[in-house]
């Protein structure tokens, strides 16, 4: 009998969430509870005639997201500017640390404690002194970004890096196979499952990074038109705001879903 696939259970096992099916009634569920909730919440607030400097009734804020979102835009952009550089440079430090440690375990012996201080460590405890060394600019936040993606997608991928098979390893060296290509031909393919779960997790985890990051330092960006708006007790543009946040999070776990799909499918 063949060996089973080992794999290493230090982290938890998200790879479920890239690789669930969703049918048509399914979706029509999860729209039909939205929207009852979204109803049911319009009643209840003119109901009970709450302030809309409380909270606004959903109609007003749809329409402030539509009337206001010229208003909205360019901070938009700003955000997903400092989302995706940030991303770009914490995915790719990650997936290469955790390629490495799991390859040489002198190394991960090394690195783990600090990648323990980041992963413990809130990020936005960082960007005060971030400010104070590269000012208000883009800069203090796409480092936070980074910092925030890196571990996640490390821990992760490091994981799904363990994952071995060793019949088809040793199958591998005995035609000559290098480790080289031992690594490409077979653990990547058994790790990209986790890999692109951790993706996805940094990018969630990245994007409330930058959120705060332009909360706590800044004058642009989603996060600070949140302040912004809760300081003028302008509610229907704060939730407008929250509402463009969230969308950006479900587009991230949507586009990784469908590559979960497309590439990681034989998970489920």
């Amino acid at each position: 009998m063949g060996q089973e696939p080992q794999n290493d259970n230090r982290t938890i096992d998200w790879s479920a969430l890239t690789s669930m099916d969703f049918a048509g009634a399914q979706i029509a569920i999860i729209l039909g509870i939205a929207l009852a909730v979204i109803s049911i919440s319009e009643v209840v607030v003119r109901a009970l005639d709450i302030p809309t400097y409380v909270f606004p009734p959903p109609s007003e804020i749809i329409k402030a997201l539509f009337k206001s979102f010229h208003l909205f835009w360019p901070h938009l952009l700003i955000t997903l500017q400092e989302l995706g550089l940030g991303y770009i440079i914490g995915a790719l430090i990650g997936i290469t640390l955790a390629a490495v440690i799991t390859q040489f375990p002198f190394v991960e012996k090394i690195v783990t404690p600090y990648i323990l201080i980041l992963v413990t460590t809130p990020m936005l405890a960082l960007v005060p002194l971030l400010i104070l060394k590269f000012g208000f600019g883009q800069t203090p936040r796409v480092i936070a970004v980074a910092l925030a993606v890196g571990p996640m997608v490390m821990i992760n991928s490091a994981t799904g890096f363990r994952r071995t098979d060793l019949p088809k390893i040793a199958l591998a060296k005995s035609y000559g196979a290098s480790t080289f290509q031992i690594f490409y031909k077979i653990r990547f393919p058994l790790a990209l499952p986790m890999i692109i779960v951790g993706l996805m997790v940094g990018g969630i985890f990245g994007l409330l990074t930058a959120i705060g990051a332009e909360m706590v330092g800044g004058g642009s960006g989603l996060g600070n038109r949140l302040v912004y708006y809760s300081s003028l007790a302008r509610m229907s543009n704060f939730f407008a705001v929250i509402i463009l946040i969230a969308a950006i999070g479900i587009g991230l776990y949507v586009i990784f879903y469908l590559i979960g799909k497309k590439w990681a499918n034989w998970e489920a």
